[in-house]
């Protein structure tokens, strides 16, 4: 078998897995302000960007040949129900506007993530609700209400497609919130807006650095009430039936690297088009691994993409997106 191996033409012949630019999609973190760059302090080379600078960013990401962006927002203001997150003027609908009046960003896919957590006081991802009487610091006195935030979900979902969202993403692991999502895009004549759904989004202790990048971190609580368990497999599988009976039309699988397997079977059972989020933990510590020279970093990034991409990936959300392009030429 090594006959195949022997050189660089031959290997590539015969690979079976290829990374191409156009599948990888980057996250882009904005933030008010004019001619902010603000670096993330656990996530070397990834920034909170004002709208000036993230339209610097796209048209670079652009010219490397990137499928997409995936837009997050820092608002101004926070409140108890995320009213920046479907506010007209949002952050991210200013960042979609600005965005799409580009010409030189035609080739890339704007997805707007649909989440109430960077936009709520207290950090969670959908209404809560108080016990009693007594305070949001005992962490059994509060409720995360499922059918009340789907209101909201929804809204935002509309207001990110009216400003200009080629695909909305809903990340929040409410259940209902792709049915709920798409009546309201379609009354609001946004029937041709697809829905990525983050379908199998699993609790995971790989968040951390995203959530100082957005943000997000809850004050109270965690997230286990609504995101999955991560021994849980098969209810990953139920989660996506339920997502794609609803009307979602591609899913994404959350995080990538330590649930490998749980992509594969995903892409076994279904044939919508299916990506992975190379989530912000993942690149923390292979960033770290880098800095202490214990890593090649092009090597290395490749590797872990390709990975997600032989997993069943079709596209793969990652912050090594302009670096693997660079790499891959």
């Amino acid at each position: 078998m090594r006959r195949l191996r022997r050189t660089p033409a031959l290997r590539s012949l015969v690979r079976e897995t290829h990374l191409h630019p156009c599948a990888l999609v980057y996250p882009l973190f904005l933030c008010p302000g004019e001619g902010v760059r603000k670096e993330v302090a656990s996530m070397p080379g990834v920034f909170n960007l004002s709208i000036d600078e993230a339209v610097k960013e796209a048209e670079s990401c652009a010219a490397l040949g990137l499928g997409g962006l995936l837009l997050f927002g820092l608002p101004a203001e926070k409140d108890d129900l995320a009213t920046s997150a479907y506010a007209a003027n949002g952050i991210v609908q200013q960042g979609l506007r600005a965005l799409k009046s580009s010409r030189s960003l035609d080739g890339l896919v704007l997805i707007a993530d649909v989440c109430l957590c960077e936009y709520t006081s207290h950090g969670h991802c959908g209404i809560v609700s108080k016990d009693g009487a007594r305070g949001l610091d005992d962490k059994d006195s509060y409720t995360i209400e499922n059918d009340a935030t789907l209101p909201l979900l929804a809204s935002t979902a509309v207001s990110l497609a009216q400003a200009g969202a080629d695909i909305v993403a809903p990340s929040d692991m409410m259940d209902g919130r792709v049915e709920a999502i798409r009546a309201a895009l379609d009354a609001a004549s946004c029937q041709n807006t697809p829905i990525l759904s983050y379908a199998s989004k699993f609790a995971s202790a790989f968040y951390g650095p995203f959530r100082e990048a957005a943000g997000s971190a809850p004050q109270f609580g965690d997230r286990r009430s609504y995101q999955m368990d991560g021994a849980n497999l098969r209810e990953a599988m139920r989660e996506i039936d339920q997502d794609i009976a609803e009307g979602a039309d591609m899913i994404l699988m959350k995080p990538a690297m330590p649930y490998l397997d749980v992509i594969r079977a995903a892409r076994e059972r279904y044939d919508v088009p299916l990506g992975a989020y190379q989530v912000s933990g993942e690149y923390s510590m292979l960033q770290a691994a880098f800095q202490r020279g214990w890593l090649s970093p092009d090597r290395a990034i490749l590797e872990s993409l390709t990975s997600i991409r032989r997993a069943g990936a079709d596209f793969i959300v990652t912050y090594f997106a302009k670096d693997a392009a660079r790499v891959l030429g």
